[in-house]
């Protein structure tokens, strides 16, 4: 059984993105039944820029991860502005936990998915709360492949089918996709469906991205 209370949403990214993120969390939180949704204003993080995930002039990379080089669509310091504004609301309503999805085992390598980096900013929270807050960072996905993630999520009963990804298209433009889980993951009866869709053989190129 997975019981949802409270549930907060924010996202740095374009207009069409913040709408079509939106949309995908209102209905996420009403299949699951989520009784209180914070929605927090993260713009300032496109008037900030340098990420492609928020600047429409820098074109989304469409080559498979570099080792060792930072993608373009890594968005500075991100995550840690959507757990400072998680944390605070946490704080006011006496939360135990934050749950990120954040992935470093099969990721492209931001260094604000790294495990690490959520410990540290653990002890931040010890040091920067009042005494009696008590409020852990938990990274369930952290470690898992993507593959892994889609099978697990499965097993939840997770809707995939009110979700979307985006994936490289092209002109450094990015595609709008709904996914259905891919053989290449051991799950038959993969697909690609919607605006732009893409074959299997493409959504499995992507998984690292």
């Amino acid at each position: 059984m997975l019981t949802v209370n409270e549930v907060f949403f924010s996202t740095p990214g374009t207009l069409g993105r913040w709408i079509l993120e939106l949309a995908c969390f209102h209905a996420l939180c009403d299949h699951f039944g989520a009784e209180t949704r914070l929605v927090v204003d993260s713009s300032a993080l496109r008037q900030i820029g340098g990420s492609s995930l928020t600047d429409r002039s820098l074109p989304v990379r469409e080559a498979a991860p570099e080792p060792g080089v930072i993608p373009r669509s890594y968005v500075p310091f991100r995550n840690a502005h959507l757990l400072a504004a998680a944390v605070s609301w946490g704080e006011v309503r006496g939360a135990r936990a934050i749950f990120v999805g954040a992935v470093w085992e099969d990721s492209s390598g931001y260094p604000d998915c790294r495990p690490e980096f959520y410990r540290a900013f653990a002890e931040a929270i010890r040091l920067g709360t009042r005494p009696e807050t008590s409020l852990r960072i938990e990274t369930p996905l952290i470690s898992l492949a993507k593959s892994e993630i889609v099978r697990r999520g499965l097993g939840l009963g997770v809707p995939f089918e009110k979700t979307w990804v985006l994936l490289p298209g092209r002109g450094g433009r990015v595609r709008r996709v709904r996914v259905v889980p891919a053989p290449a993951a051991g799950i038959p009866g993969g697909r690609a469906e919607g605006p732009d869709s893409l074959s299997d053989s493409r959504v499995r190129h992507y998984p690292r991205q």
